[in-house]
């Protein structure tokens, strides 16, 4: 042995190795035993220096998983960091990523751990459905809408009259006139998406004052068909707003645009009959909420993106409720924990639309709601015809008190740092999420996206949080979005016959 190699084989010999002394007998430790961590404020301790490590996130919010580069546990949610941690300044939430990295359950995590603090989901629109079995297990209600399943009715006030008999004054004047700006606007909108254009502002005007007339006129909730009557029979209130200059004549031509677009709501077409028929299940406030809407068809993009609409404006006119009584003092305090999932189906809906979504996102704070809007890409906020569209299509992001990214390919990124600053080991980060995964030869199928369950928390110019989102065994078994897939199909399978 050469006198260099025997030098280095005596030093390597002197020092001990990452597990200690090698050799035998030597006391060199097969494992290494995780050191205890206890978690304490610098005031107790600051005696064990330098032996504490500081946090990275605040201990405020539903536990998501844990920090992927610390270790920590991050908890999250849009609610408790508005009103518990003062770190953001709105209760609300973007999430955006691929499908199939688990934004799903990153949502569903956030609404289990908020219902234990009291606040209530309300899932408005479920398509896939992500959401029933979440809802059922919290002891909620489950509201099917879809072909026969469920209709909605979008002239039924819900419970805005109930609660107006309750209040007095000031009070009971907003609630009655919610329900009516509610009603107009939800009416408005399905005309939208059925002319693929908004209604023009006479015929807004008609629409306004002729839900007007027939709440005067009718006895109970209203339908469509009953909207469409008060235009037909040309009351003298609705012929003044319409300029007829006293000629029957000057308003038929003046409402019929109008008269046909409502038959097309009344008598089927695109949107069917969904919304001219009475109110199957209506909803209630004081229970978790979701609506079930995966019967719809996905070819039905119009009908999907009108019913979507039609149970945001149902499930905000309940919150408004909600919100009247308790500050009346008649009813207790209620908060929710709004899930507005699948975005870009009803922004696509047609021109206009989005104004209609601007307007919700705008008041969720003084409403007491938190609100988390649920996409895949910037591309599908930005894909809208119109420049004033995408650009309030942007602002629900910048908007958003925080924002919440899974795996996103590279070129989303000039379009999402328009909107949150991305260092670029964050926008990295982001692009290797999105990596398909890899092929297991031995069992013949795909491992586990690199991406699923790991998302990265943007507040503002801070730098992002990137944690991996963990799911308890009970959790599991709520969030199987693949359940109709463990079972083997049984039809149509060749059976071998014995000769």
């Amino acid at each position: 042995m050469s006198r260099k190699k025997r030098e280095g084989t005596t030093a390597a010999a002197s020092r001990p190795g990452p597990r200690g002394w090698p050799g035998r007998g030597r006391g060199r430790a097969g494992s290494i035993q995780p050191v205890p961590e206890w978690r304490g404020s610098t005031r107790q301790v600051c005696g064990l220096w330098p032996f504490a490590v500081g946090s990275g996130t605040p201990m405020v919010g539903v536990p998501l998983g844990r920090n992927m580069v610390t270790g920590a546990t991050v908890c999250c949610d849009p609610v408790s960091w508005f009103q518990r941690a003062n770190l953001i300044s709105n209760p609300s939430a973007f999430v955006l990523g691929l499908p199939g990295l688990g934004k799903s359950t990153l949502v569903r995590r956030m609404a289990a751990g908020l219902a234990g603090y009291g606040v209530m989901p309300l899932v408005l629109g479920d398509l896939k459905p992500d959401y029933v079995d979440l809802i059922e297990a919290l002891g909620g209600q489950v509201i099917a809408l879809g072909g026969d399943r469920g209709h909605i009715n979008v002239l039924d006030p819900g419970e805005a009259t109930s609660a107006a008999e309750r209040l007095t004054g000031s009070a009971r004047a907003m609630v009655l006139a919610d329900a009516h700006e509610r009603r107009l606007t939800i009416v408005s909108s399905l005309l939208t998406i059925l002319r693929a254009q908004p209604p023009t502002d006479r015929e807004e005007t008609i629409l306004d004052r002729a839900l007007r007339v027939l709440d005067d006129r009718h006895d109970g909730v209203p339908v469509l068909p009953d909207l469409l009557e008060v235009v037909r029979s040309a009351p003298e209130d609705v012929r003044q707003v319409a300029l007829d200059r006293g000629s029957l004549e000057r308003y038929q031509a003046v409402t019929e645009n109008l008269e046909a677009s409502l038959i097309g709501l009344v008598d089927g077409g695109r949107l069917g009959r969904t919304f001219s028929r009475p109110t199957t299940n209506p909803m209630r406030r004081d229970r978790p909420v979701v609506y079930d809407v995966s019967h719809i068809d996905d070819a039905q993009t119009d009908l999907q993106a009108a019913v979507m609409l039609a149970c945001w404006s149902a499930g905000f006119g309940t919150v408004n409720v909600a919100n009247a009584l308790a500050d009346a003092g008649v009813e207790p305090r209620r908060h929710y924990f709004v899930v507005l999932d699948e975005l870009w189906r009803v922004l696509r809906a047609g021109r206009g639309i989005v104004d209609r979504v601007d307007a919700l996102t705008r008041l969720n704070r003084t409403r007491g709601v938190g609100t988390v809007m649920v996409s895949h890409t910037m591309s599908d906020l930005l894909a809208l015809p119109a420049e004033e569209d995408r650009m309030k299509a942007r602002g629900f992001v910048e908007r958003s008190g925080m924002v919440v990214a899974g795996g996103l390919p590279g070129a989303e990124m000039p379009m999402l740092t328009q909107a949150v600053p991305l260092s670029r080991a964050e926008q990295e980060l982001l692009i290797g999420w999105q990596d398909p995964p890899a092929w297991d030869p031995v069992h013949h199928r795909e491992t586990e996206p690199p991406g699923r369950g790991k998302f990265l928390v943007k507040v503002g110019g801070r730098p992002g949080i990137p944690v991996q989102v963990q799911l308890t065994s009970v959790e599991l078994g709520v969030h199987d979005t693949n359940k109709r897939w463990r079972e083997l199909s049984r039809v149509g399978r060749v059976e071998r016959v014995e000769e």
